[in-house]
């Protein structure tokens, strides 16, 4: 079976991280039996956050996206990346999808020639769900059928607070054959936007081959994530403050970057934490997994979490989580087994008691990961996505 992956966020040289959970999906795809080839859509257009830097930054920036090679080989993936210009996103993101169909068309043509491919699958209904379905037509392939994932910002963003991105989800999930969800609360949702039939396809992680490594340090909590609101960095900064007698070493380590770091880093002075916070920054997801496996606990109470690959590859090497009760995805990965932990959104003292409870006895900590690693194994591998894809390709095509 031969697919073409169309995605907006996706890993480049000039960003390995952004999209990695698209890469990962269409390698596992691969390795299932499925014959895949990416087009990216990249936009030229710097983000805001680099115009907001200054003239200097929004110009390397330019140039950084001006200069990423057309045509890339990842982990023996071929991917092209098709460039493009749209309107700033927040007065406009719903329209990107007409920006992009025309070069993606062009570009559908041209792999059709020598790649027949069978199924289209996009990452996200806007634009790249969107911007397939118009391209499909253009190109005259409009017969090909189109598969659409939907990871969350779709159904808990695009659609309700973006200009237009209500009609913009609906056209993209209405025309699609099948529309994946990464768990069954986002599947929901997306039914609710006009998708006419839907499937879970979990995301996964890798399972560590080579023996653990030694936990003998301090106890440290980890996040791995962007350092945008919702991600609740800062309600782990507050109980890492509570906690601060009963655990006099623990740390905490934070992997990621973005527009919320400075107020963290002032909340965790104003605290008196700052010396056991660890901003490492945005790492390559290699560096960025070794060090999650080194620490105690992946605590990510954050909210609008339609799955959370981090969760399970925390939980992969045998280290518990902590999420939010009512997301969909926490919710989702606590009921597959046992080795995450579900505490309410914005409540630091049920977090701060989770937390304590857990570090306070070894043997739970100890039996509650070994139960995590096995819950991933059990039902969130990429091997276990690949099979799930290719089938969820069969269905689209049946």
């Amino acid at each position: 079976m031969k697919v073409a992956v169309v995605a907006e966020f996706y890993p480049s040289r000039r960003d390995p991280v952004l999209g990695i959970w698209a890469h990962r999906q269409a390698c596992a795809a691969r390795d299932a039996g499925a014959d895949v080839r990416v087009l990216v859509l990249h936009r030229l257009v710097p983000p805001r956050a680099s115009v907001g830097r200054g003239p200097a930054s929004a110009l390397a920036e330019l140039r950084a996206r001006a200069r990423e090679p057309r045509h890339q080989i990842r982990d023996g993936l071929a991917v092209t990346y098709l460039p493009y210009v749209s309107p700033p996103r927040s007065r406009s993101y719903a329209s990107w999808s007409a920006w992009a169909a025309p070069g993606l068309a062009a570009a559908l043509r041209r792999m059709r020639r020598g790649f027949a491919f069978d199924v289209v699958h996009a990452h996200n209904a806007v634009p790249a769900g969107d911007a397939a379905r118009i391209a499909l037509r253009i190109a005259r392939h409009a017969e090909v059928p189109l598969v659409v994932s939907v990871h969350g910002g779709d159904v808990l963003y695009t659609a309700p607070r973006s200009p237009g991105g209500e009609a913009a989800v609906a056209r993209s999930l209405s025309a699609a054959h099948l529309v994946l969800a990464n768990s069954k609360g986002v599947a929901e949702l997306a039914q609710a936007q006009g998708a006419r039939e839907t499937r879970v396809v979990h995301l996964g992680a890798d399972l560590p081959t080579a023996p653990l490594p030694r936990r003998d340090g301090p106890p440290t909590l980890v996040t791995v994530a962007h350092l945008i609101a919702r991600k609740r960095q800062a309600d782990v900064v507050r109980a890492l403050a509570v906690l601060a007698q009963r655990h006099p070493t623990l740390r905490y380590a934070i992997v990621g970057d973005g527009p919320e770091r400075v107020a963290l880093e002032g909340l965790a002075a104003r605290l008196d934490v700052s010396a056991r916070v660890e901003f490492h920054g945005q790492l390559a997801p290699a560096a960025a997994l070794e060090l999650a496996r080194r620490c105690t606990l992946c605590v990510m109470p954050s909210t609008e979490e339609a799955f959370g690959v981090a969760y399970v590859e925390a939980m992969a090497a045998g280290v518990p989580a902590i999420g939010c009760r009512g997301e969909p995805g926490p919710e989702e990965i606590a009921a597959a087994g046992d080795g995450m932990v579900l505490v309410p959104p914005g409540d630091i003292e049920r977090l701060s008691q989770r937390i304590d409870e857990l570090l306070s006895d070894p043997s739970r900590l100890r039996t509650t990961g070994q139960h995590a690693r096995e819950t991933v194994a059990a039902q969130f591998t990429w091997e276990k996505c690949g099979r799930d894809t290719l089938s969820a390709y069969e269905q689209a095509l049946a």
